[in-house]
């Protein structure tokens, strides 16, 4: 246990990296071993909620083109609203954060994409669904920087590699989202009530966990919170990400119905696909903190992608169920360190917080997710769903490519360029 000194002096070196609560103020809770451990699972639980949301919607993407009876065009625009959601929602998600902590950010966001999520196949017509799914991804979009900014932040309290292993419990709530939906269908449950139910679901999950998070209230006129418009490394950053969050984006919204649809696979196995994938990618983010203490990060970023370009390239070639659920586990676990370590690498930027740095080059990154759904849909619908999954492989190569020009742990943090 800490003498009181010491967690006083702990309290301002936490206030000092975080950018949010500024160091000559009096943060909510003190900082001890007991507090960081609780923040630290409290923060794995938040994590794991929005895996499970997105393991969830990611299964349903073909129930919902089937619900209003969408063809790929269309459906590539309400999977573009969400993305339009998340980018919009990254200019005030850093001011969000920062003038009412974590707690009541990941609270308040988590609300609103869960609700959204129950109401998205209760909905008369597509006209109905659009902006439900813009207030989807804008809640997906605070949640994720208010949980990341919380578990930089930790990383730096508790002195050792967390990150990876947060992203990891992520993919965990992916794989049980994705699973729990596969096992749904299967009882001939509704995808109506599933979603709803598994949004009632991580509501609550949300709620209890996060009562243990360490930043309660800053304020909100804080500077260094406001959105920092990306250039120079923020900028690099910000387009690795962004290939990065495209790639996972083509698995998130594409997988499943590439395999009921292009392998003429029944849904409910089809949704086995995604399990691998998520599966494999929180695997992978478990053992992540391991391999950035052992590897290079520059080595870790080059061979993920590269493994991830030649398993896709694999499953489509082969075309066969059974390669698919391999393949796409391989593409997992090349994934899986590209967003955490690249996420990580943003926040030693100076002059600008944690969630403003994560913020500022998540609008770049969640811009992936938003030309990833119109570019693979215009694709498949001019050729085949196939082709449009190639995606995947070249925005692999780009990371692999761009992973030299990252900064590392071991250099000096790096100004913001003007």
């Amino acid at each position: 246990m800490v003498n009181e000194g010491a967690a006083r002096g702990n309290l301002h070196e936490y206030a000092e990296v975080c950018k949010i609560v500024p160091p000559h103020s009096t943060p909510v809770i003190p900082h001890t071993p007991d507090t960081l451990r609780r923040a630290r699972w409290a923060t794995r639980a938040q994590f794991l909620a929005l895996g499970v949301v997105g393991g969830a919607w990611g299964v349903h993407v073909p129930s919902v083109k089937a619900h209003y009876a969408l063809d790929e065009r269309v459906l590539a625009l309400v999977l573009l609203a969400t993305s339009l959601g998340s980018v919009s929602a990254l200019f005030f998600a850093g001011r969000v954060v920062g003038g009412l902590g974590t707690r009541r950010a990941s609270v308040l966001a988590a609300t609103a994409f869960t609700g959204a999520l129950a109401l998205s196949l209760a909905l008369p017509g597509v006209w109905a669904l659009l902006p439900v799914m813009v207030v989807f991804g804008a809640g997906e979009s605070v949640y994720d920087v208010a949980i990341n900014a919380e578990g930089t932040a930790l990383e730096v309290m508790s002195g050792r590699p967390i990150v990876s292993g947060l992203h990891g419990m992520f993919s965990v709530g992916a794989m049980i989202g994705s699973a729990l939906a596969a096992v749904l269908l299967r009882a001939h449950v509704t995808p109506r009530v599933q979603l709803a139910a598994i949004g009632a679901m991580v509501l609550l999950l949300v709620a209890a966990s996060a009562r243990w998070l360490l930043t309660d209230r800053t304020p909100a006129s804080d500077e260094a919170a406001h959105f920092a418009w990306p250039s120079g490394t923020l900028l690099l950053l910000g387009v690795l990400i962004l290939s990065g969050m495209m790639a996972e984006g083509v698995m998130y919204n594409w997988s499943v119905l590439y395999v009921a649809q292009e392998l003429r696979t029944p849904q409910e196995q089809a949704a086995l696909a995604y399990v691998a994938f998520a599966g494999a990618t929180a695997a992978t983010r478990f053992a992540g903190d391991a391999l950035r203490a052992r590897f290079a990060e520059r080595s870790i970023l080059v061979a993920g992608p590269l493994l991830a370009a030649v398993a896709m390239a694999l499953v489509l070639w082969i075309a066969r169920p059974w390669a698919a659920l391999a393949g796409f586990a391989l593409v997992g676990a090349g994934l899986a360190t590209i967003v955490p370590i690249l996420y990580n690498a943003a926040t030693r930027v100076r002059g600008v917080s944690r969630a403003a740095a994560i913020a500022s080059v998540s609008s770049i990154g969640y811009v992936g997710f938003m030309i990833g759904p119109p570019l693979i849909g215009g694709i498949a619908h001019a050729t085949t769903l196939t082709v449009g999954m190639a995606v995947l492989i070249v925005a692999s190569l780009i990371v692999a490519l761009g992973a030299v020009r990252v900064p590392t742990a071991d250099q000096p943090a790096i100004a913001v360029a003007t």
